[in-house]
């Protein structure tokens, strides 16, 4: 297969421009969760982002895209990324979207940990300096007599192993599988599972604008999915994943627009920790060229 050519800018708007619709669709998925149960909202964003992705790429790629060597891992691997989805998701009912987007970052520090524990990768002093100061970072978002320190403080916590277990498991995958696809059973995956919860926590759109923003998030999602995909085609991962912090600063702008929700000063002070922290991690991550070209870039839960 024809390596492809590296462009550095490209990647790096392409990836801007995806964890800013990652944003925008956790503001609307916590506007929604004010009038439907989560697991409806959690299983309209699988619906749509499955038949976005059957819409754009089942043409061109055909049986390609459900063709897959490992099946179980795939299935395992959607199982943990709905998982995670439904946590942070959760989360933001009850917190504010800055504050819980920041707590669900701690992904990629799991990911460093566990990669050591499962997959024995070697990791220096340095970047266990950086994981403690991530998990310091968090400590000062939910610090005790904050606002943010309750038991939903918890669920992003949760969305954050999930994910991070569903990173160690595209690791195991990267370059047996293409991306395309394992995009596409995220997606089947989770729109299955949550379909079994619909008769217990259903809820029908009580307008029409409600039923766009459904399917809004759903296409936001298996877009920006696609998105990052291109943009990890143009340069590695160690180059763009440090990008997706920015993420962190939409949702800041975001729940203060449309919530009036904006970090205190303690909140920021943890929020740029974790953001330094965890871009040291992307920066100086010791993987493989395959898995740097193969691997879906560190997002967090609510993509």
């Amino acid at each position: 297969m024809k390596k492809p050519q590296e462009h550095p800018y490209r990647g790096m708007l392409m990836i801007l421009a995806a964890v800013a619709m990652f944003s925008l669709m956790d503001a609307i998925s916590k506007y929604l969760t004010r009038f439907y149960p989560v697991t409806t909202v959690v299983w309209a964003r699988y619906l749509f982002h499955t038949l976005l992705v059957i819409v754009v790429l089942g043409p061109r790629l055909g049986r390609g895209l459900v063709q897959t060597r490992r099946p179980g891992a795939q299935v395992v691997r959607g199982l943990f990324l709905a998982g995670a989805t439904l946590f942070f998701v959760s989360a933001l009912k009850y917190l504010p979207l800055a504050e819980a987007s920041a707590i669900s970052f701690m992904a990629p520090l799991l990911v460093t940990v566990m990669a050591v524990v499962l997959l024995k990768e070697r990791v220096g002093l340095a970047l266990w300096i950086a994981v403690l100061s991530g998990f310091v970072g968090v400590l000062t978002i939910i610090r005790p007599g904050s606002g943010i320190f309750t038991w939903a403080a918890l669920l992003p916590l949760v969305a954050a192993v999930c994910f991070a277990s569903y990173q160690i498991l595209t690791r195991r995958l990267a370059g047996l599988e293409s991306p395309y696809t394992s995009v596409f059973y995220s997606g089947l995956v989770g729109m299955l599972v949550l379909s079994i919860s619909l008769p217990y926590g259903w809820a029908l759109p009580q307008s029409g604008l409600h039923l766009a923003l459904f399917a809004l998030i759903g296409i936001i999602a298996g877009s920006s999915h696609l998105v990052l995909i291109k943009a990890y085609d143009f340069a590695p991962a160690s180059r763009l994943a440090p990008f997706s912090y920015t993420q962190l600063i939409w949702a800041a702008v975001a729940g203060y627009v449309a919530f009036d929700d904006f970090p205190d000063f303690w909140s920021v002070v943890g929020i740029t920790v974790l953001m330094a922290s965890g871009i040291y991690i992307a920066t100086h991550q010791h993987l493989s060229d395959r898995v740097e070209r193969a691997e879906l870039p560190l997002v967090p839960p609510g993509a």
